[in-house]
Order: C-alpha cells, then structure tokens, then sequence
C-alpha cells in the first residue's frame, strides 16, 4: 500500500483474497469473520465524491465477497463522511441493498470530532436502519515526539479511541440517539481504565466538562461495546468489569502486526471466565450488536 508515494505498509494476499482467508479462518478455529476496509483508505481528506466512489468500488467488492461466502463472512461498508448528504444515502444503500448490518467510521473526520453536529444526520439514518457503527481509530499524529518507536500505534491509536468515546458521551450523542448501536476498537482505548479520572473531571469541572451534556459520562457504561483486542489478562478482566460482560466483542484486527495471531485465544485462556462468558465474548455479543441470529451461519 502506497501513501504519499511512500510505501506505507506491506501486505499479504489475505488482505484481500477471501479464499486464502478461509483457509486461515479454518486453521485457527474462526467460523465467521467481519469484513471491513482498512482505515488508511477512509479518505475523509479527499473530494467527497472521489471518496463515494471509493467507498462505492470498496463497498460493492465487500458485497461480492459476501455473497459468495455468506456462511462464513458479514460486511461493514465504508462512508464518505466529510460529506454527510453522500454518506447517508451510501449508508441506505449499503444496508437495504448490499445488506450490511452496519458501517466502520474512523475515530475523527479531519477537524471534527464524532459530537460534531455536522455528523447528527449520519447518525439519525443509522438509528433508524438500526446501522450499528464500529469506531476505529485513524490519523493519529505521526510526528515530532510521536515519531519514534511506533508510537502513533501503540499510543497514538488508544488515544484516539478514548477521544472519540469520550467526544460522544461529553457531547450528548447518545443522549441525542439513544438507539444508536456503537462499538469502539482495541478495548476502547485508554477509557475503561481512565473513566474513573474522566467522571470525576466531569463532576468537579462541570464549567469545563458539562458544556454539551449534563450526564456524567460514566452513566453510559453498559450503553455501547469495545472490541476484546487489549493483549492483556488483567486488562480484559477490567474491560469486562467496567465495559460489561454483554458488551464485549472478539476482536482480531486479522491480519496486521498488532492483532491476535490466535483469534480468541487470551478469552479462552481466562481461568476465571465460565463457558457462558466466553462464549458471549467470542460470538453472541457480536451477534447482538449486529443484529444476527446464530441460524444464519449453521
């Protein structure tokens, strides 16, 4: 992949080839994978309709995918979101023609942050679609301090996942959608382990941190989901604890470096998980929040 005419990252055939992912799923246990674009290619930068007719090409070669595999593949479709007209009417047609469950949207869209009122109709059409949302984290500085040791990955994209969580609790998103079905990447960030710092900023800083909304952000645990993906025993206990135990989903981020090599493996590993737990972590929590039934895949 070339960005900038520079390469910005090697890729391997699984990237887009959906049989040799197959055989890969099959290898390490994995009966249903979701599909979705990878978020350097979200082009919120770009002219809004150069970037519909990327999310187009993208979104109808998911499609296909689909199609073909539908036992073992679902799709979330991409937007052109700096134009939120153009991402309305691709979200109606992502889900009532390509039948997608839902959409990924990256953690910003150039200067806006995920409570910007420019973005209230995208979220209006996905309440009522029942279009769930998965925030990925993108465009993180690259940088000055952030451009050593992997930094804009490692620390750069938490940070960006927490902002995103916390520009749309702190801006009345879920006050203003309630319906909105919401899932954050890589165990939301830092946020299930700074929540505690956050609601009492909130609480005491009210002039500060009350501007958009006046709940306190951490009324809303147990109102939207984060992925599993933190490498951690003691940080998925956390997540589970804090996030809550419906509202964690298996996550890979298959087939990049910072992925689980072994799908599910850390969720089968906790001793003190009972069958019940993990079996909502590693599939029915997903089935939930995309509005699945098991049926569909036997």
């Amino acid at each position: 992949m070339m960005k900038d005419g520079k390469v910005f990252r090697i890729i391997q055939e699984n990237c887009w080839d959906p049989e040799v992912r197959i055989k890969e799923m099959n290898l390490s246990g994995v009966t249903v994978q979701v599909l979705s674009t990878v978020p350097v290619m979200f082009s919120y930068w770009a002219k809004p309709q150069d970037t519909l007719d990327l999310a187009q090409i993208l979104n109808n070669d998911l499609a296909a995918t689909v199609k073909k595999y539908p036992k073992r593949f679902i799709g979330l479709g991409t937007l052109p979101l700096q134009a939120p007209d153009l991402a309305v009417k691709e979200m109606h047609r992502c889900v009532n023609e390509l039948g997608f469950p839902g959409v990924q949207i990256g953690s910003h869209v150039n200067e806006w942050d995920l409570n910007a009122p420019e973005l209230y109709d995208i979220y209006a059409a996905a309440e009522r679609l029942n279009c769930c949302l998965f925030v990925h984290p993108w465009d993180m500085q690259t940088d000055g301090r952030m451009s050593k040791y992997w930094f804009p990955w490692l620390i750069g994209m938490p940070t960006e996942t927490t902002i995103a969580i916390c520009s749309m609790l702190m801006g009345g998103i879920l006050e203003k959608f309630p319906k909105l079905k919401v899932c954050f990447a890589h165990g939301g960030g830092a946020f299930p382990y700074t929540v505690g710092r956050i609601s009492h900023g909130f609480n005491v800083r009210p002039d500060l941190c009350a501007l958009d909304n006046k709940v306190d952000p951490r009324k809303y645990l147990g109102s939207f989901y984060t992925d599993s993906l933190v490498h951690d025993h003691g940080a998925l206990r956390l997540l589970t604890s804090v996030i809550g135990e419906d509202k964690v989903i298996l996550g890979t981020d298959y087939p990049f470096p910072l992925g689980e090599l072994e799908p599910g493996k850390l969720i089968d590993s906790m001793e003190d998980f009972d069958n019940k737990l993990k079996d909502k972590l590693k599939a029915g929590n997903a089935l939930e929040f995309l509005g699945l039934s098991r049926k569909q895949f036997e």
